[in-house]
């Protein structure tokens, strides 16, 4: 799985006009998945993000996390973070998760970050969103499971 976190003051996500989901202080999670992804990436992104120190403490520096600020997270749904532009000029998705495999798994994750007691907003799965958001200093962050120890 893939995701990019962005530190937000405030962020939404609205489809056809009507908002779906919103925070306030906290990330904005677009997330991906491959074809090779389970629940144990899943797991491992969940508690990742969670243990995110990405605020400053009084003295300037990131030692907060979600929890110690009372954020939350808004999750959007992205098979594009799969998207291969190296060659050509149109992307292949060809990496990114059908649609049946990546909808449960993002529905998954979700659970598992509020499982890690946080305040999860969501997106609307296969719909055309208009994402808004105030990015905070600007703070954005690429995870990639693939890339973690856990996948070692």
């Amino acid at each position: 799985m893939r995701a990019v976190i962005q530190r937000v003051s405030r962020a939404s996500v609205s489809v056809e006009g009507q908002e779906v989901g919103a925070i306030g202080r906290g990330f904005l999670v677009l997330v991906g998945a491959t074809h090779s992804d389970t629940r144990a990436e899943a797991d491992w992104l969940a508690r990742k993000i969670a243990g995110l120190r990405l605020f400053e403490d009084a003295a300037g520096k990131m030692n907060l996390g979600l929890a110690d600020v009372g954020g939350a997270a808004l999750v959007v749904s992205q098979f594009t973070l799969y998207g291969d532009a190296r060659k050509g000029r149109r992307p292949s998705f060809t990496e990114a998760a059908r649609p049946e495999q990546a909808e449960p798994l993002i529905a998954y994750f979700v659970e598992q970050l509020r499982g890690q007691g946080l305040t999860v907003a969501t997106g609307q799965f296969q719909a055309h969103m208009a994402v808004a958001l105030v990015n905070d200093g600007p703070v954005t962050l690429w995870l990639d499971t693939a890339e973690s120890p856990a996948s070692a």
